[in-house]
């Protein structure tokens, strides 16, 4: 069964739906930034790339559900809700089978702002703390209850879960949607993945683990394939793509962006936090991908990378790209969108899909920011700083996690 996207929804720190963030990420400006969530005084990473200005009674009608939410769920809702609305789904109808309408979406850290403010709240009184702990701070702490509030508000009755793997999440979820419904276990699917983790453990962590940049000047952070690249930024915010199977689609006269046709998730088997240095991992995760489509490889157009500007990530992604495509690996382009965004951790491949596909959709293919100094170590074809002109008629996108996993899915034009 064939399977296509119908709607989209993004909110990042780029902008607050699709169009936004696209119309930034062309233009490679960056939404890098002085952290403004608390004090880093006493940090050595100064920057994230925020959501700014969000404002969730816009899309949450009761105050006091958005008291009962993490912020990750407030994004995953707006996220969703845009793509709802894009797809022209209405999920009130009677006419719809609500057991045939699932959702798969999911979040590498979950409510990590709430896990610290609920810890503080207990270890300001040994004797009085276990009173003070919220008794929602187990449902607006877990990381499948952005897709719990999902299904409750659209009626959601059919094929779901929450995937939780690191920086791959979304890719996974938007990988597993596409097999259910390819499979026959759905019709439609809402998939994708939110994340908020700019709070203080969560950058302190990143930082002790110098895999976060320590750069002060936000056009000189994020530098993904550059020779001066020297750790991530960390972002946050929400992606959300509709799938639904091309006959769903084509009864009800939907507009259709693309086609998924492949996907693979493995592992490196390798280390917690470091892929496998010659890329092997990643390399037949792709093969993988592309035999999936039934595809030739050298019909892939355009890479969206994992790219997150580490000294590691990007020599090994180099390293699989070139491994899983030979020759062709020359030909194809490719680029990291994380310049502009940052690293939004279980958001991420969800947003890189919504690139992915606007790239095949406009024809163009999105620049790399900030690539100013390319690492010969890193000598694909990198899309460097503008835009690309080039029609494509297949993109893949790349996403891998700590703990050793890797997810690719791939893209085509209908």
């Amino acid at each position: 069964m064939r399977v296509v996207i119908t709607g989209m929804g993004a909110l990042t720190p780029a902008g607050k739906n699709v169009s936004e963030t696209w119309d930034k990420i062309l233009k490679g400006e960056t939404a890098i930034d002085n952290i403004s969530r608390f004090d880093t005084s006493n940090f050595k990473v100064k920057l994230a790339a925020e959501v700014k200005d969000f404002n969730p009674e816009l899309f949450i009608e009761e105050k006091r559900e958005i008291k009962r939410m993490d912020r990750y769920t407030q994004y995953a809702v707006a996220a969703v809700h845009e793509a709802v609305e894009d797809s022209g789904i209405d999920f009130k109808s009677d006419k719809l089978d609500k057991k045939r309408c699932g959702i798969i979406y999911g979040s590498g850290v979950g409510g990590i702002e709430t896990l610290e403010a609920e810890i503080t709240k207990y270890n300001k009184n040994e004797e009085r703390g276990p009173s003070r702990v919220s008794p929602l701070y187990i449902p607006m702490l877990i990381t499948n209850i952005a897709a719990g509030h999902i299904s409750m508000k659209y009626g959601l009755e059919g094929h779901g879960f929450c995937p939780v793997t690191a920086c791959a999440t979304s890719t996974h979820a938007i990988g597993e949607a596409f097999r259910a419904i390819k499979h026959g276990y759905a019709d439609i699917i809402i998939t994708g993945g939110a994340e908020a983790s700019i709070t203080p453990t969560s950058v302190a962590g990143f930082q002790n683990a110098t895999a976060m940049s320590q750069a002060t000047d936000k056009n000189e952070a994020l530098l993904a394939f550059d020779k001066r690249r020297n750790g991530f930024i960390m972002g946050e915010g929400a992606g959300c793509l509709i799938l639904e199977s091309y006959e769903s689609a084509k009864a009800r006269g939907a507009n259709i962006y693309a086609e998924i046709v492949g996907y693979c998730a493995n592992f490196d088997a390798y280390h917690i936090t470091a892929p496998e240095p010659n890329g092997k991992g990643a390399c037949d995760a792709i093969i993988s991908a592309v035999a999936d489509a039934k595809l030739d490889k050298s019909k892939i157009g355009y890479i969206n990378a994992h790219g997150t500007g580490t000294e590691i990530n990007d020599k090994t992604e180099t390293l699989a790209v070139k491994s899983a495509f030979g020759e062709h690996a020359y030909n194809l382009a490719i680029s990291s969108t994380k310049g502009v965004t940052g690293h939004m951790l279980g958001a991420t491949g969800a947003v890189e899909a919504v690139c992915s596909i606007r790239a095949l959709v406009d024809g163009l293919l999105p620049p790399t920011a900030n690539l100013h100094e390319p690492d010969p170590e890193c000598d694909l074809n990198n899309i460097a700083l503008t835009a690309q002109e080039k029609n494509i008629d297949y993109a893949l996108s790349t996403s891998m996690g700590f703990g050793s996993t890797n997810a690719v899915v791939i893209f085509g034009k209908v």
